[in-house]
């Protein structure tokens, strides 16, 4: 055990070490013109404002939640429910700082460089800034609670202050950790969802519909809070939702083993290990294949042999030679810089997913066999030590096929984005139409592939145990996952500061060009999060039985509540869906009111005077904060409600129905939205000849992309963290609702 807790904090460390490593890296490279520069310095001041305003708001209902967990749950649970939003927090700042730093340096590089390998390099660095900070802050306060706990014991068991029942102390604190990581990310999903997406659809419609500008063009006064929202919930959300996810798996995992193997230590301690094993695996797996990336596509040098004349010719200002040595009078040797020639960014990334899944699979191989092999543990395994291996392969392979089938419906290149496209020549109605049944058709397979999961491993170790080790195989790279989707929101706003800041079209063709690939990274990396929310909340849900003492579905009754409180369950999600919707509809409009006053001025339109930003966005920071406490407080306080109501058996259909359904609007909404984004981009780039920009296939374009804005960045994402926030709670309070519930 000690063996895995040192090469698990030294993996640790060392993303710590490259996480300083690529901040400094990126911070290095030029922001570029003095119009670059003021419009990175307002999308980080907006994206900073954001977030401090947000604290206010989270700090009172963090604080009063560690009360309540301590009181109701383990004394101890509360301040760990702390440490996860203090690391959680710091997480999320330095990712966000990465993006807001990275956006324009990658717009300069394109400037610069003229290369899409350095472009994506700095995308990429900046990207890898969160995708490492996941698993190490997460990882990092995971394993030091579960090295604490399992040192004193962990078949401890404690009693509840307020309610007397009786709870697993090592259990409970991992599970209020997971809740505190929860509460954050359904927080700045929310909040960041409204506020980037009202932003984005009053720009889309003002700028594009209404006035024929540009989607980035600075008159606009919602172009600057658009990209300050691809970085509040694309960077500081996302981040969130996969570091609760990944921490939510193992957590549950734990519980599961814990639940099941408590009664004998030297079961215990192998089923306990496996998870941390995948997790030191995964984690390497992501340094490695990230680092890859960022170190290949670097600049380079090659020795070039020329004329003393040629060289002058070529260089003729001094300062701006490069190095050289004279070979005699007439020749020199010149070391001149050169950018790696790199025609599709997609494939670098899907490499490095890929690259990270085998490198995972096969270090959970060798630690499958060195933990389990000769145990009594696997003997009760179908096909003993290699069943938990076999579990994590079912969750590593199904990330990836949802990962490859995202990019399927949503990418450029495939025939549904192309069908979307060649339609809208026809007009709005069939943009929506189209798109609507792609979002459907996504749903099936990954929906298939869920399904398969549970059932085979559940089957591969004859209990709940496999079902919590594929979640955690799922989400063990999620250090890739992570830094592949920041790259989505970087490129974007490198798209937009290149846009607003007049940058040529050679420039604007290497920008557009990843910023499309941005579009697909982040759909596919909002399927992975739907499909990690998914196993997330399933492994949660078989923790929430074992922590029953008895359940019985034979009892009429009882499953007349399942199927009641199921009914209910999807009533909650679609409740929760509509809030969601009707907030982001209602803020864009108010800003689109905003805009057009703000266009009326005299000189905004002219282009002599910019408009007054600050206010675009304290505004919108308001708005987006007022409507984040509803939505997040009847998915926290529904299960509480029918549990104290029906009991287990009650949560138990609320989960069900609630989980089901989010899925279903999570997968619709999100590949919808991606296929709709991406038809608006194709016809951008002009991959559809006569109908270019401002031409009414292009416009009607625009009209599926605002109903995708909500659809994917809204809807899509809150989902995962709805259902996984009542399930969680559902857990932590599983005996409770036993003990104490009315009918």
């Amino acid at each position: 055990m000690v063996t895995v807790y040192a090469l698990n904090f030294a993996v640790i460390l060392c993303a710590f070490f490259l996480i300083a490593r690529n901040y400094i890296d990126l911070k290095r490279h030029d922001e570029g013109t003095q119009a670059m520069k003021e419009r990175a310095a307002l999308i980080r001041s907006g994206s900073e404002t954001f977030l401090r305003q947000q604290d206010k708001v989270i700090v009172l209902v963090v604080f009063l939640m560690a009360v309540l967990l301590s009181l109701i749950q383990e004394a101890k649970a509360g301040p760990c429910f702390l440490l996860a939003w203090i690391l959680i927090r710091l997480a999320v700042e330095i990712g966000m700082r990465a993006g807001t730093y990275g956006n324009v340096r990658t717009a300069n590089a394109a400037r610069v460089t003229k290369a899409i390998s350095r472009t994506l390099r700095i995308a990429t660095l900046g990207g890898s800034i969160s995708g490492f900070s996941v698993p190490a802050f997460g990882g990092f306060g995971f394993l030091a609670i579960f090295a604490i706990c399992w040192h004193y014991g962990p078949a401890r068991v404690s009693e509840s202050f307020l309610t007397h029942t009786p709870n697993n102390i090592m259990a409970a604190r991992l599970m209020a950790y997971s809740l505190g990581l929860s509460m954050v990310a359904i927080f700045n999903r929310v909040a960041g969802g409204t506020f980037t997406k009202m932003n984005d659809i009053a720009n889309d419609i003002v700028s594009k519909s209404d006035y024929g500008l540009d989607e980035d063009d600075p008159r606009n006064i919602c172009s600057i809070g658009d990209l300050i929202g691809d970085c509040v919930n694309d960077l500081a959300g996302n981040l969130s939702d996969l570091g609760e996810s990944y921490v939510a798996t193992l957590m549950s995992c734990t519980v599961i083993a814990i639940q099941n193997y408590a009664h004998d230590p030297t079961m215990l301690q192998p089923v306990c290990i496996f998870p941390l094993v995948l997790m030191g695996s995964g984690l390497f797996s992501s340094l490695v294949s990230i680092m890859y990336i960022i170190l290949k596509n670097r600049k380079r040098y090659k020795v070039t042999r020329m004329t003393a004349e040629e060289f002058f010719q070529k260089y003729p200002n001094k300062e701006d030679r490069p190095p050289f040595q004279k070979v005699d009078d007439m020749l020199v040797d010149v070391n001149e810089e050169y950018s790696l020639a790199l025609d599709d960014p997609g494939k670098e990334l899907n490499n490095a997913t890929l690259a990270s899944a085998f490198i995972t699979i096969g270090l959970g191989l060798i630690g499958a066999k060195i933990v389990f092999g000769g145990t009594t543990v696997a003997d009760g395994f179908v096909l003993g030590w290699i069943s938990p291996w076999l579990a994590s392969v079912f969750g590593i392979g199904i990330s990836v096929c949802v990962g490859l089938l995202t990019e399927l419906y949503t990418d450029t290149e495939h025939k549904y984005v192309k069908d979307i496209v060649r339609m809208s020549v026809e007009g709005h109605p069939f943009v929506i139409l189209k798109g609507m049944a792609i979002g459907n058709h996504s749903v099936f397979w990954p929906s298939v592939l869920i399904m398969g999961q549970i059932i085979g491993t559940f089957i591969l170790c004859k209990g709940f145990y496999g079902i919590g080790i594929a979640g955690v195989g799922m989400l063990s790279f999620v250090g890739t996952t992570v830094s592949i989707d920041a790259f989505g929101p970087i490129a974007d706003n490198a798209g937009g500061i290149a846009e607003g800041c007049g940058l040529s079209e050679e420039d604007r063709a290497i920008t557009d060009r990843l910023d499309a690939e941005g579009n697909t990274t982040a759909a596919v990396g909002k399927g992975n999060a739907i499909s990690a929310a998914a196993a997330s909340t399933t492994t949660t849900m078989m923790a929430f039985l074992g922590a029953l003492p008895m359940y019985d579905l034979n009892d009429p009754f009882a499953f007349v509540k399942m199927i009641a409180c199921a009914i209910g369950g999807m009533a909650v999600v679609s409740e929760f869906v509509s809030i969601l919707n009707d907030n982001t509809t209602n803020g864009a409009w108010e800003l689109s009111e905003l805009a057009v006053k703000e266009l009326e001025k005299p000189g905004i339109k002219e282009g002599e005077v910019l408009p007054n930003y600050n206010e675009a966005i304290k505004i919108a920071t308001d708005i987006s904060l007022g409507y984040m406490l509803k939505p997040a407080l009847l998915a926290a306080l529904s299960p509480i409600v029918i549990g104290f109501l029906f009991g287990p058996i009650g949560v138990l259909g609320l989960l069900l129905g609630g989980t089901v359904t989010a899925i279903k609007e999570a997968f619709f909404n999100g590949n919808a939205g991606g296929a709709w984004d991406n038809a608006k981009k194709s016809i951008e780039m002009g991959r559809l000849p006569g109908h270019g920009k401002g031409s009414a296939a292009h416009l009607a374009t625009i009209t599926g992309d605002t109903t995708g804005d909500v659809a994917k960045d809204v809807v899509a994402v809150c989902c995962d963290i709805c259902i996984k926030i009542m399930a969680t709670i559902s857990t932590a309070m599983a005996v409770t609702f036993y003990m104490y519930h009315i009918f």
